[in-house]
């Protein structure tokens, strides 16, 4: 089923002309509009008229989130302020926050892309849309919200928090189509077991579940708990919000809306263009944005781009789930280690919970890292050789795949703080 099936299946040769010109008109308003973007195309030498093909891309500078800091608050604005009606912005947990905004046209836009979302990742206006992403500054609430409304479906905007009374309204709503992190709809689905529920007392069907990286392995946990189908959706409050790219029922790989937004993949260290089928960090430049245009955004997030056309006809680029990004990447004794690596080593065991803890300390001069894993209740209650049997193993299949020395700990169920946003799964004490 398609939202907008004339954009969605556009011929290739029609979508890259239509990127084309929307590249150059947003080229051209940045660049006059936007002195950090003056500044930055002058010092490579490039103008405005340098872009004749979407080849010139690379020609352009990359933009990254230290800029918008450097520009705060609304310094990277395109438009005056009378023209913004919305500002969102980030948590700023690592210094300013990020902030964006919107013109109305912009709100009309990221509306009908999270529309076309939406329908794509199995919703329709029959739903009851259980929308339990934060409201607020946080661009994920709203952002489905508007969508929701967008298809004629019903919408409950219930945001983040008091998970027994979330189910409640869950089962007594009849809401069909769970909108969430992934880490969230995991913890949903616990509370649910502990309250006695089962999937067949809900009339779920499917779920659209982002803002954190997560794995295959997670996927299967998901589906399973709460008897849904689970698809990946992809965005960032720089470039829109959510609604970016996401999954068809086909579930291989997510459709990036190009006549909006241009992907890349570079070499997070040299800045190298890489060819499609090539892992490496994302990279989108916007088409359509009025109120803070992207040109070459550094989004730090690892994935790889794929041309190969998919069974569900869109003729959309489709991007690799996020595996982790540049920046939540450990380096461990000189290897690179990503959180995802290790849930996805726990989940393929299942012998125990979908929680973890990454702990990195440095004893003398060697990094270390313990993994704490949650295992379940009886299993905790169980003789002492058998966990010592589970966590041997654990630690085998671990240090395998790492390729460096790994402790780990059992520890007894809900040790590990549960999140109903972004889960926090690394504590770093080595010193700065």
């Amino acid at each position: 089923m398609y939202w907008n099936q004339r954009y969605e299946c556009m011929p290739r040769e029609a979508l890259t002309q239509l990127q084309l010109e929307r590249l150059q008109a947003t080229v051209e308003r940045a660049f006059h509009n936007v002195p950090h973007y003056r500044r930055a195309m002058q010092e490579k030498g490039v103008e405005p008229g340098d872009i004749k093909s979407l080849g010139d891309l690379k020609k352009l500078p990359f933009t990254s989130k230290n800029d918008l800091r450097d520009n705060y608050p609304y310094g990277m604005f395109a438009v005056p302020l009378t023209e913004i009606v919305r500002i969102h912005s980030s948590s700023g947990t690592t210094g300013k926050p990020t902030v964006v905004g919107y013109t109305r046209n912009d709100i009309n836009t990221w509306s009908e892309l999270m529309a076309r979302s939406l329908v794509c990742g199995g919703a329709n206006r029959q739903d009851v849309i259980h929308n339990a992403y934060g409201y607020g500054l946080f661009t994920g609430g709203l952002g489905v919200h508007y969508g929701a409304e967008r298809i004629g479906a019903s919408v409950i905007p219930i945001s983040g928090g008091n998970t027994k009374r979330q189910i409640m309204i869950m089962k007594d709503y009849g809401s069909t189509v769970l909108t969430c992190t992934p880490s969230y709809a995991l913890f949903i689905a616990e509370v649910m077991e502990e309250m006695g529920l089962a999937p067949s007392d809900f009339k779920l069907k499917c779920g659209i579940f982002g803002a954190e990286p997560w794995t295959e392995n997670m996927r299967r946990e998901i589906e399973k708990k709460l008897g849904i189908s689970a698809v990946d959706i992809y965005g960032l409050s720089e470039i829109i919000g959510p609604g970016v790219s996401i999954e068809c029922q086909h579930k291989a790989g997510l459709h990036v809306w190009e006549d909006h937004f241009i992907p890349e993949i570079i070499d997070p260290v040299t800045g190298e263009t890489l060819p499609y089928g090539t892992t490496g960090e994302l990279v989108f430049t916007s088409l359509t944005k009025e109120a803070l245009p992207m040109i070459r955004y550094r989004t730090r997030d690892i994935s790889r781009l794929t041309m190969e056309p998919c069974a569900c006809g869109r003729t959309h680029v489709r991007m690799d789930r996020i595996t982790g990004r540049t920046d939540d990447m450990l380096i461990i004794r000189g290897v690179n280690v990503f959180p995802s690596q290790i849930e996805s080593v726990l989940l393929e065991i299942g012998e125990t919970e979908p929680h973890y803890l990454l702990i990195v300390e440095r004893e003398g001069t060697l990094d270390t890292l313990t993994v704490w894993v949650e295992v379940s209740d009886e299993l905790f209650s169980d003789e002492i050789r058998r966990l010592e049997q589970l966590e041997a193993k654990i630690r085998k299949e671990m240090e395998s795949t790492l390729g460096i020395s790994v402790k780990v700990k059992l520890v007894e169920p809900k040790t590990i703080e549960r999140s109903e946003g972004k889960a926090k799964r690394v504590i770093d004490k080595r010193p700065k």
